[in-house]
């Protein structure tokens, strides 16, 4: 009888805690491609109303289809969202969404709008955008996500998020639908600095896993053994490895959870800033190399795990080739 009474009443909370969140101003986001859509698809099935814009018509039938409202422009957005979550791909983007949210006129009486620029950008983008946003009253915090789509349904992402704290807690309770693992890291800008040293280093743990496995493969040991033995391992098991090692040891990288021309995207930008402070990053470089010979393959569209392909067109390989949409495609074309 006690644990039935307990599940009553956890039942009860829940029950209550979903429609406190639906008595809420929604949450919108803005940019529902990878990121953002997931983002909405969590919040939707944690009970939260979801406002939304993106260019693409698709992510804005997906939003409908999901539970949530598609809005015409990232200005109606703003005008009802109390806080606006960006997820973009662009400084081209960041900047033309940024003016308008600004230009959202909101009713007196509101709290300002909070805008989390959740993207990988350069840091002096994100700088403008916030002092753009700040002169139309709004405020603005750099909160970046180190993970993936697949990462999100486990609840493992990290947010680094940065900004004025006061803000910060405003939107905790939303980031707690994401992850636990949201830490305050600091002044606006602090969260991008962040992320560039955690992808900086996925950047040279994917490589490594791909270099790794392609060893394997020429020792001739069974690659799903040898992705086993080193996942499980407490020393030198990693989340990029087990995660990325996968798509190599079955060669498939579609659909994928980081694609390669979003990622040379963020290396460009890492790189370009590590040149800026003067910070010696020769590991990284010649990891940026190997991504630019996996475009050069076709990869582009593809799993950045598809790095550990241009490894086996350095041995000539191609014996297997690499599936992509379901079919294979041999190295040797």
């Amino acid at each position: 009888m006690a644990t039935r009474g307990r599940k009553t009443a956890g039942a009860r909370a829940r029950k209550a805690a979903v429609a406190r969140s639906r008595s809420e101003a929604p949450v919108g986001i803005v940019g529902l491609g990878i990121m953002g859509g997931g983002m909405a698809q969590a919040l939707l099935g944690a009970g939260r109303a979801v406002v939304g814009y993106d260019p693409d018509r698709a992510a804005r039938t997906r939003l409908q289809r999901a539970g949530g409202r598609a809005l015409a422009t990232a200005t109606a957005v703003a005008q009802q969202a109390d806080v606006v979550i960006t997820s973009l791909a662009t400084v081209a983007a960041l900047d033309d969404v940024v003016a308008k949210l600004a230009a959202a006129r909101r009713p007196s009486g509101r709290a300002p709008l909070v805008v989390v620029e959740s993207s990988t950008l350069p840091l002096a983008d994100k700088d403008r955008a916030h002092d753009r946003l700040a002169r139309a009253g709004a405020i603005a915090m750099d909160c970046p996500i180190s993970g993936t789509a697949v990462r999100l349904q486990e609840r493992a992402w990290t947010i680094y998020a940065s900004g004025p704290r006061s803000a910060y807690r405003r939107v905790r309770p939303i980031f707690s639908v994401f992850t636990d693992n949201a830490p305050y890291v600091g002044r606006f800008g602090h969260g991008t600095r962040m992320k560039f040293v955690a992808n900086h280093l996925v950047a040279i743990l994917n490589v490594a896993t791909a270099e790794s496995l392609t060893y394997a493969r020429r020792l001739g040991l069974d690659p799903e053994l040898v992705h086993k033995l080193v996942a499980t391992s407490p020393i030198i098991g990693t989340g990029v490895y087990r995660l990325r090692g996968r798509f190599m040891v079955d060669r498939s990288y579609r659909p994928a959870t980081m694609k390669v021309e979003v990622w040379q995207k963020d290396m460009q930008v890492i790189g370009d800033m590590a040149r800026a402070v003067g910070a010696p990053v020769p590991l990284f470089s010649n990891c940026a190399a190997l991504y630019n010979a996996a475009m050069a393959l076709g990869l582009a569209q593809s799993d950045s795990a598809s790095v550990c392909e241009v490894f086996d067109a350095m041995t000539g390989g191609g014996t297997r080739g690499w599936r992509i949409r379901g079919r294979s495609k041999s190295m040797r074309g």
